[in-house]
């Protein structure tokens, strides 16, 4: 058999793979989430979100809502140098950077315990 047919044979494969590969993680909402920032991001969105008294009165103030909290917390950034850290009342405190709807830079304090996330404080960056 010619080199060229076994390659047509072989990319004619690959593209019938790639198809069956692409409706079967379309089906299934798969999403890869390998990097340090989107697991941590994933797991906090995962257990849902508790707010706390001091960030129930930052989102009153309506400079902040709980619409750009969730944006932050789907698109946001994690600063690991400042997150990471066992908090006194237990879980870890994460520090997440992200932004409003109107483009303001807002920082939000999460502390994530293994069955649920609180908000702990909402800040102007």
């Amino acid at each position: 058999m010619k080199f060229a047919h076994r390659l047509a044979y072989y990319l004619l494969g690959v593209l019938i793979g790639g198809v069956f590969l692409v409706f079967l993680f379309k089906e299934k909402r798969t999403e890869f989430c390998y990097l340090p920032n989107c697991r941590v991001l994933k797991d906090i969105r995962a257990k849902g979100l508790n707010i706390s008294k001091e960030a129930e009165a930052t989102l009153n103030e309506k400079w902040v809502t709980i619409d750009d909290v969730k944006m932050s917390l789907q698109y946001g950034d994690v600063d690991f140098s400042k997150s990471n850290k066992p908090n006194p009342g237990g879980g870890k405190l994460y520090v997440i950077e992200g932004k409003t709807a109107k483009e303001q830079p807002i920082v939000l304090e999460v502390v994530n315990f293994s069955d649920k996330a609180i908000l702990k404080a909402v800040k102007k960056e």
